[in-house]
């Protein structure tokens, strides 16, 4: 992260402020071509992570597909001209308007997460005399060390198809005429950074495939969804995730055959790491036990902090004193919520009001999740290599 470029940058630009460094997304991107698209496997990249239309016009260029998890979403990936054949749908309380949506425009596939949503887009397409491919998301029961927010295979979570549910769904297929029953469908968490629970979920999905298809059913799609981590403490150690141990867990542990097609749902570790926050110091409030840095960006403009107790490394990158000593702040937003913290008790460089910071590790589930909570304005964005940049045409 080059902080000259940086600072130049946003020398005219008002701040909070989202940077992109589209470099590392490129240099991310072309990891992912070789440990994974190369090889044959499917990566769609999660909207949910990011939406913005400069990010998702360059990762359909890439050759990635698009996971969406509404039809809000689905629009966006056609809008920024992914393939609707590329474009998987997924969430546990699709709407009948959005099943709509994933029909007309002729989607790959509805990861579909229960008996009675499979009824319902059954009865839909075939209203609209078409055949529904679908894939059936199940829930492996697999325990990842991640917060409980973010966990979505364990049975005690609102996501996929139990083993007790399996069956009956599988009893059910046989008389759904307009569904097209594609293969199953995983996702097990996110923030994952070991590997284990990924080759868990193999070896049950190899189980599943045996079991399903031991019922008569032919199982073409494996989807082994996404979730793997990236280094929030220490970006700069590791920049991108290490995407060739992830991709080789699934060529170790899947029994995938050649008449088979094996999907992943990359969001996180594709463009959190080439996302920061820009903010500028307000105000310094010092106390006999506690000193606090009051930032222009706050919880709206990124709630992870808040929401999941999630620490960000944040960076000073100007300094009105460069020989200012280290100083232990509180990083705190302008929102009226107790809550608006970024990091307590961090040690930064003795800053002073105008001192311009970056919160790293933000191009994942930041801009995507901001609101106009207490009316706050929108926020400009900027990218690497904005003097060349042309704003891409969604309409």
């Amino acid at each position: 992260m080059n902080a000259s470029d940086i600072i130049a940058a946003a020398e005219h630009r008002s701040t909070p402020c989202y940077y992109y460094d589209i470099a590392l997304l490129n240099q991310t991107l072309d990891l992912v071509k070789k440990y994974g698209l190369a090889k044959g496997y499917h990566v769609h990249f999660a909207l949910k992570a990011n939406h913005e239309p400069t990010i998702l016009q360059r990762i359909q260029q890439a050759g990635l597909g698009a996971d969406c998890v509404s039809g809000g979403e689905v629009q966006q990936a056609i809008d920024c001209h992914f393939d609707p054949k590329h474009i998987a749908f997924a969430g546990v309380g699709k709407s009948d308007a959005e099943i709509e949506l994933g029909l007309e425009k002729g989607i790959f596939c509805f990861n579909v997460e229960s008996l009675q949503e499979l009824i319902v887009i059954n009865e839909i397409a075939k209203r609209k005399n078409t055949q529904a491919p679908i894939a059936l998301r199940l829930n492996p029961n697999v325990q990842v060390n991640t917060h409980k927010y973010i966990t979505t295979g364990l049975h005690e979570n609102k996501f996929g198809i139990t083993d007790e549910e399996l069956l009956l769904v599988l009893d059910a297929l046989a008389d759904l005429s307009h569904i097209q029953f594609l293969g199953i469908h995983f996702h097990i968490g996110s923030q994952i950074t070991s590997l284990e629970p990924f080759v868990e979920l193999c070896h049950k999905a190899n189980d599943y495939v045996t079991q399903i298809e031991n019922r008569g059913f032919s199982v073409k799609v494996l989807n082994m969804g996404g979730g793997f981590g990236v280094n929030y403490e220490d970006p700069d150690s590791e920049p991108i995730p290490d995407l060739k141990s992830f991709f080789e867990v699934f060529d170790t542990h899947l029994n995938y055959r050649q008449d088979q097609e094996v999907h992943f749902e990359l969001g996180r570790s594709i463009i959190a790491q080439a996302g920061s926050l820009l903010t500028r110091v307000l105000y310094i409030k010092e106390r006999s036990t506690k000193n606090f840095a009051v930032v222009d960006a706050g919880m709206t403009e990124l709630i992870r902090p808040a929401l999941y107790q999630a620490t960000h490394k944040i960076q000073v990158l100007s300094l009105n004193d460069s020989n200012a000593p280290i100083t232990n702040y509180d990083v705190v937003g302008p929102i009226c919520e107790s809550s608006d913290t970024f990091i307590t008790d961090h040690p930064l460089n003795k800053l002073q009001r105008g001192d311009l910071l970056a919160i790293r590790s933000a191009g994942a589930y930041g801009q995507v999740m901001k609101s106009r909570y207490n009316l706050r304005p929108d926020f400009p964005v900027l990218y690497s290599d904005e003097l060349n940049h042309t704003t891409i045409d969604t309409e």
